[in-house]
């Protein structure tokens, strides 16, 4: 996962392992299990999941266009990512938008209104 740019870091990539953020063939993976190659893994990365196929191994993290070599992603995983992405496009566009941060009347009045204290 280090080696193929998913995680910044290996302790970054293990710590998304342990807590369940990488499944191999739809079962939650052990930080200490071998990849080896046409394995299926499901990756979530923040509101992204991605499924992948290895094509390759390395013992090193190389350059982003050799980690690109080392996986492929399936095409349902690229049409429902784009899918999603569509999605919270068009529900963003839907909450108002305010150039500005709230002053400390407009603050009152977003307290007053929501009834927070």
């Amino acid at each position: 996962m280090w080696a193929a740019r998913f995680f910044k870091t290996r302790a970054i990539a293990r710590d998304a392992v342990s807590g369940g953020k990488v499944h191999l063939d739809g079962q939650r993976a052990k930080p200490s299990r071998p990849v080896k190659i046409d394995d299926c893994y499901g990756i979530s990365r923040g509101q992204d999941r991605l499924e992948i196929i290895v094509l390759k191994l390395t013992e090193r993290r190389g350059s982003a266009t050799i980690a690109q070599t080392l996986y492929r992603e399936t095409e349902a995983s690229i049409q429902r990512r784009k899918h999603e992405a569509g999605q919270r496009k068009l529900a963003a566009m839907q909450r108002p938008q305010s150039d500005h941060r709230p002053n400390k009347q407009e603050r009152r009045k977003i307290r007053q209104f929501t009834g927070k204290t």
